[in-house]
């Protein structure tokens, strides 16, 4: 359950039903006297908010549950329609959008490619993108707007202090992107978001300890903890990709040697595979010879995934998660590297922390990558006892624009 906060009046009931909301979207239905059992809440209070939240669309009675004697409760579910959000992933040359509804089932995509990576053209594209989804709703509730991009971001801000792609600098993204659309908005990193779907909605769902590797251009790590995305002091936890690997002094991109993206990401992946071909190579061509007996190639991802797995067995040996999710781009080698990887771990990870341990690959879908920003939307919606201190306009219950 969570903690509610000291404030308003207004500020608490917002609180209490969202709690409520939470409580009947995890379980999927539930009576009001098991929403009572599950917040802490008292049976007047959850009796009132449920009533208020079926008046607004939010709730409805589904059906009649189970009795041990006596009358049958009726279970509540959670009206999925009742209103909608918008998650939109930015790449290096694109932006991938979606509107999903509160359940996070996309309902309308959208993909459109950039013509440039200055904030103004960014910003110009996904306020195009958003009118174009929300015009799809007309007359219904949007409730916000979320937006994962690489980099360094001060989520309760919506500063993007490095951007990945764009390098951008201390950029206003997400007062920017307010300004255009008039939704509440969350700027986040794109492979937190990731994970927060993965948290909410995917094969992470309701797993406390998660840790989502993303594979690629760069590689990433989104970090859930105790059930909670962990962000850092100043949002750029996850920067897995700039970890040393000991021995090594090979170039990187940021302009130090030795680390974890010199070695695995995709960039890296080509060139040796390039050198040994004698010609530019793929990553992709590169698997398939792997995949039809070339050793050479094999090895170059055999090496990698080694590398992986001693840079994921610290995290392991570190933070103890129960599950590691294997994603993005990079992903479509995994058949080449899972191998590898599950021996190097079983070989650096401390005795015991991997008892239980699973490791799985998430197919790559840009999609996937948008509808986690939409969860953010939605997370902020269902958990704003959670919500970082900031005076930027966050997604609410009672805050929506209508589409």
């Amino acid at each position: 359950m969570q903690s509610v906060k000291a404030g308003s009046k207004h500020l608490i009931r917002e609180i209490n039903e969202a709690i409520v909301l939470d409580a009947v979207r995890t379980h999927g239905f539930r009576s009001r006297s098991e929403i009572a059992a599950d917040t802490g809440l008292s049976a007047p209070t959850v009796s009132g908010i449920t009533a208020d939240l079926i008046e607004r669309d939010f709730l409805y009675e589904h059906s009649t549950g189970q009795s041990a004697g006596g009358r049958r409760p009726v279970m509540l579910a959670l009206n999925a329609s009742a209103g909608y959000v918008i998650g939109v992933k930015v790449t290096e040359n694109a932006v991938i959008a979606v509107l999903t509804d509160l359940a996070a089932t996309v309902i309308h995509r959208r993909h459109r490619k950039l013509q440039g990576t200055s904030l103004d053209q960014v910003v110009a594209l996904i306020a195009k993108v958003t009118a174009d989804l929300r015009s799809r709703v007309e007359g219904e509730r949007v409730y916000g707007l979320g937006v994962g991009t690489a980099g360094v971001v001060d989520s309760a801000n919506g500063i993007v202090h490095h951007g990945t792609y764009a390098h951008w600098r201390d950029a206003p993204f997400g007062d920017m992107l307010y300004q255009r659309t008039g939704l509440p908005t969350i700027i986040e990193n794109d492979v937190n978001a990731l994970a927060v779907n993965e948290h909410w909605f995917g094969i992470g769902k309701d797993i406390p300890n998660l840790l989502v590797v993303s594979l690629g251009r760069g590689i990433g790590l989104g970090l859930i903890l105790d059930g909670r995305l962990y962000r850092g002091a100043f949002g750029g936890a996850g920067e897995f990709g700039h970890v040393k690997v000991h021995g090594d002094a090979t170039p990187c991109a940021c302009g130090a040697e030795g680390c974890l993206e010199a070695l695995v990401a995709d960039p890296a992946i080509e060139r040796a595979v390039s050198a040994i071909a004698g010609r530019p190579t793929t990553t992709e061509e590169a698997a398939d010879l792997a995949r039809g007996g070339d050793d050479a190639m094999r090895r170059v991802f055999t090496d990698a995934a080694a590398h992986l797995g001693r840079a994921i067995a610290n995290l392991v040996n570190t933070l103890n998660p129960q599950l590691i999710v294997l994603s993005g781009e990079g992903s479509h080698a995994s058949d080449l590297m899972l191998d590898t990887l599950h021996e190097s771990l079983r070989h650096h990870v401390f005795s015991g922390l991997s008892d239980g341990l699973e490791v799985v690959v998430e197919p790559w879908d840009d999609e996937a990558w948008a509808q986690g920003a939409a969860s953010l939307v939605l997370a902020e919606m269902f958990q704003p006892a959670l919500r970082p201190g900031t005076d930027v306009e966050r997604p609410s219950l009672s805050a929506s624009a209508v589409g």
